[in-house]
């Protein structure tokens, strides 16, 4: 276990608000999106709900940043989805999260 002093992350929850074919016709768009956020260094990982009703996105950043990121996503622009972040700061995080995360 390591000690973290990492910049702010936020949790992104995201609940599907449509019917599962409209969720899988934004889909391309949506994991596009997704690439390109991890390809800029904010998203660090993200998957779907179990049951899947939605998906679960971790980012770097404050809440505030990370909330104008989330309102740009196909899903929620398109209406299928809408989101909720919740900021946290990491302290403790397993040996190789660590360096991720600073």
């Amino acid at each position: 276990m390591a000690r973290v002093d990492a910049a702010p992350l936020s949790i992104v929850t995201l609940t599907y608000v449509a019917e599962l074919d409209a969720v899988d016709a934004q889909m391309g768009a949506h994991v596009a999106w997704l690439k390109a956020a991890i390809d800029a260094g904010v998203l660090l990982i993200a998957g779907r709900q179990v049951p899947r009703v939605g998906g679960v996105l971790v980012f770097r950043g404050a809440r505030a940043e990370v909330e104008a990121l989330a309102a740009t996503d196909p899903f929620v622009t398109s209406g299928v989805a809408t989101f909720a972040v919740t900021e946290m700061a990491v302290s403790l995080a397993a040996d190789g999260l660590a360096a991720l995360l600073a």
